[in-house]
């Protein structure tokens, strides 16, 4: 029964409701327009928007989504609504848009059955029409050539555009220095001391193999602190599945294992190791046993880069760092950013284990080094400090 003209706009749209449930659009246009006149809000204007759409009227709907959406811009049926009737006119990247938003509202709530379905449909529409803009693009690409003659990060920034990846950034958790370049690994032809390093491989191996057979040469990588909390860590307190043996800690020689490798000590001599006074330069055997993880994570200051020389490197270990993924290989050093979210793995069978020392960052100039050693003096100066383990 259709309700008095003294109705209130909820107890119109619940009868404007049950005349869409029944097929009556017509009906139930009238009730919500009646009810978005009495001051109804965004579910007075969407109820309209679904029974004009019912009834044929496809711009009353889309003028009363518009209208729900600047009321409860999150409202899942009207972005629905929106997405559909652009889709239905021709327009892919305008829908995708809507259906994107539908996803992004969606995601972690708790739906009824019909909220879900609309929301997995939308899934749906959204990884088609990202595919078909993704080929179209490639397509573009491949006839004119651009891809192969711009280069790697030519193609990274098509992967960003397109959802592929995501951005990383520096994100230091102790020092940030700013306006350095945001590059997650280095080319191994920018540092000239690298060959002679690489060429030292056998004779660095054949060291590492003696300390391996003395164990005790290792310790877990992450240690606890007496005056630091132990909770967190993500299981690596202790844990001496990722382990190591160190040349250099803390700024000085570790005469226990540094005198064992004199030849690595002099392969290291001619890399630009970086300084700090108190901290670095930090040089170790960094071991990964069979199975383990390190999970995500970031360096703590953004002054410095990481080597790793790869000793030990079966087939199902790599390095994450940032959006690029590349493997370690033996005798062929990575280079790369630590203050930019990483992690490794070693999914096979066997020991990984990486000469692994830190150096200077070529971009900052001889002053700038200087003052940030001068800074971290001061830091430490100031009360016990925080190791930079991990």
């Amino acid at each position: 029964m259709t309700p008095p003209s003294a109705a209130g706009p909820a107890s119109l749209n619940q009868a404007g409701a049950e005349a869409l449930r029944r097929g009556d659009p017509a009906t139930a246009r009238r009730l919500f327009e009646r009810a978005t006149a009495a001051g109804g809000g965004a579910d007075s204007w969407l109820g309209l928007a679904l029974s004009a759409r019912a009834g044929g009227d496809a711009a009353a709907a889309l003028a009363a989504a518009d209208r729900a959406l600047q009321l409860d811009p999150r409202s899942l049926r009207a972005l629905m609504l929106k997405g559909d009737h652009l889709a239905e006119n021709g327009d892919g990247r305008g829908a995708a848009a809507f259906y994107r938003a539908v996803t992004t509202v969606a995601a972690g709530a708790r739906l009824p059955p019909d909220l879900a379905r609309e929301a997995a449909r939308a899934q749906t529409l959204l990884d088609r029409y990202s595919g078909d803009y993704a080929a179209h693009l490639e397509a573009a690409l491949a006839r004119d050539g651009v891809s192969d003659a711009a280069g790697p990060r030519f193609r990274r920034s098509v992967d960003v555009l397109l959802g592929r990846t995501q951005v990383h950034l520096q994100e230091p958790r102790f020092f940030y220095f700013p306006e350095l370049p945001q590059r997650a690994f280095y080319e191994r032809e920018a540092f000239a001391w690298l060959p002679a390093l690489e060429a030292a491989t056998p004779a660095i191996r054949a060291e590492l193999d003696a300390l391996l057979a003395t164990p005790e040469a290792f310790a877990p990588y992450v240690q606890a602190a007496a005056d630091r909390p132990a909770t967190g860590g993500q299981g690596l307190i202790g844990n001496p599945d990722w382990s190591a043996a160190y040349l250099w800690k803390d700024g000085r020689p570790n005469t226990a294992v540094a005198d064992r490798c004199p030849r690595t000590m002099a392969a290291l001599s001619g890399a630009p190791l970086y300084q700090a006074p108190g901290r670095s330069p930090s040089a170790l055997f960094s071991l990964l046993r069979p199975g383990m993880r390190i999970p995500p994570h970031n360096g703590f200051v953004n002054t410095r880069l990481i080597c790793h020389l790869p000793l030990r490197a079966p087939e199902g270990c790599a390095l994450r760092v940032g959006a690029e993924t590349r493997p370690w290989v033996e005798g062929r050093a990575l280079v790369f950013d630590d203050s930019v979210e990483h992690e490794a793995w070693n999914r096979s069978g066997e020991l990984r284990v990486v000469l692994l020392f830190d150096i200077e960052r070529p971009e900052l100039t001889v002053a700038e080094r200087e003052a940030v050693r001068a800074l971290f003096a001061a830091v430490d100066a100031y009360g016990p400090r925080i190791a930079w383990s991990a």
